[in-house]
């Protein structure tokens, strides 16, 4: 069979015709909206809903500055060897934690973390002493023929 007549053979057995049920009566009671409908009466409650008040909330002082400053701090005497790093992240971590003991210092109710921004002060400023300490020690080798 070539092309040309297996394209009227399937032409030629069309599908049969399928007729469906008639569509669904959609009210098929004989109920009639909007008739006999008594409209509602609503009664007055007595109970009323008691009112509440929101608890107060604890306000914490904000210890930004002071964390931060920890971390700079803790960072440079980590990290602060590697590629000198700790000359960037010490006087970070200083400065921060002047600044928060001055804020503290100022509104102790809202500014907190002193003992957090002596820390980052602490930290920082060892690791400022042990790198002068490490460059004096390396400069004086270096001068008394320690190092070839």
């Amino acid at each position: 069979m070539s092309g040309e007549e297996q394209t009227r053979s399937l032409r030629d057995n069309m599908p049969p015709t399928i007729v469906l049920d008639p569509p669904r009566v959609t009210n098929p009671i004989g109920w009639d909206a909007g008739k006999n409908i008594q409209p509602f009466q609503s009664q007055q409650s007595v109970y009323q809903q008691p009112s509440y008040q929101a608890y107060p909330m604890q306000v914490t002082p904000n210890q930004t500055l002071a964390v931060l400053s920890v971390c700079l701090g803790a960072g440079s005497l980590v990290i602060g060897w590697c590629c000198s790093n700790g000359l960037l992240l010490a006087p970070a971590g200083i400065v921060l934690g002047i600044i928060a003991l001055t804020q503290s210092k100022k509104d102790p109710t809202r500014y907190g973390g002193r003992p957090l921004a002596w820390a980052g002060i602490g930290t920082g400023s060892l690791f400022l002493l042990l790198y002068v300490l490490f460059i004096i020690a390396y400069g004086a080798a270096a001068l008394l023929g320690g190092l070839n």
